[in-house]
């Protein structure tokens, strides 16, 4: 007899990131790889990051600030919302599995773009929730498909802008539509993972919409333009209610004490 594995979980596949450089040339007997499936920041940290974890490295010996509350609040002040409007996960792509975990499950569905980062369809069967693809327009998210995708059994929408993996924007006249078209109680996720690329004057201000719809979640990366993939380092902002929940399911210390140093100097430094 084996432990049975919940059926819901049986279909999914074990996300495969790219192999690192390095590994490609042992396998290949080449130089110099160059990887690209992972959108690396090519040019590296900023040396204040750098400098900051060397002098941090005495006190691995400790546990991390739990909340990293130091680092909340430093991004609180540069966003201009509350602390308690912030989380801080083990990347970004920890706050979307929060979300799954808290706001979807059996019998609900989780919207998305049929050309999504893949991660959300998996946490979405990773939850037995069921996942409603939107066929994109053009490689763009289609905001009033989704919008009208949106059904009683619908707990969360996921958007990415810009999105993973075609690049495309959507303007903030499309957002505005779309956001008024869906109800609050339903939590409408916008990754903004590559929001620091963007140079469209139409790209939408997302945190300003946070205190008038409860259930928006902004999240972002220290991965991509500051260059601390490695370090795995991410947050999210959103109302008080909606944060508090995530906060109920995140894994104690889950942000490590030289991320959150070297996130906080990146700041300092952009």
């Amino acid at each position: 007899m084996k432990p049975p594995i919940p059926s819901h979980l049986l279909d999914i596949e074990p996300y495969l990131p790219g192999k690192p450089a390095d590994q490609v040339e042992r396998e290949l007997g080449v130089k110099d790889a160059v990887k690209m499936a992972s959108n690396e920041n090519a040019l590296g940290p900023s040396p204040r990051a750098l400098e900051a974890i060397m002098e941090a490295g005495g006190d691995i010996h400790r546990y991390p600030d739990g909340p990293a509350s130091a680092l909340a609040a430093k991004l609180a002040a540069t966003l201009s919302v509350d602390p308690a409007q912030v989380i801080l996960g083990n990347g970004s792509n920890e706050i979307i599995e929060l979300v799954a975990r808290v706001f979807a499950g059996p019998d609900t569905e989780v919207v998305m773009c049929e050309h999504a980062f893949l991660v959300y369809a998996l946490v979405t069967k990773g939850v037995g929730a069921m996942t409603v693809k939107v066929p994109a327009r053009d490689y763009h998210h289609d905001l009033e498909a989704m919008a009208a995708a949106v059904g009683p059994a619908t707990r969360v929408v996921f958007l990415a802008n810009p999105n993973n993996p075609t690049g495309t924007v959507f303007s903030e006249s499309q957002w505005r539509s779309f956001l008024d078209r869906v109800p609050e109680d339903v939590v409408v996720v916008v990754d903004e993972a590559y929001r620091e690329y963007v140079e469209d004057p139409q790209y939408p201000d997302t945190v300003g919409d946070l205190d008038d719809h409860p259930g928006l979640l902004v999240i972002r990366t220290f991965s991509k333009i500051y260059g601390l993939a490695g370090l795995r380092i991410g947050y999210g902002l959103g109302s008080r209610h909606l944060v508090s929940g995530l906060q109920r399911l995140r894994q104690p210390f889950n942000v490590g004490s030289l991320a959150q140093v070297a996130a906080m100097a990146a700041l300092d430094d952009c």
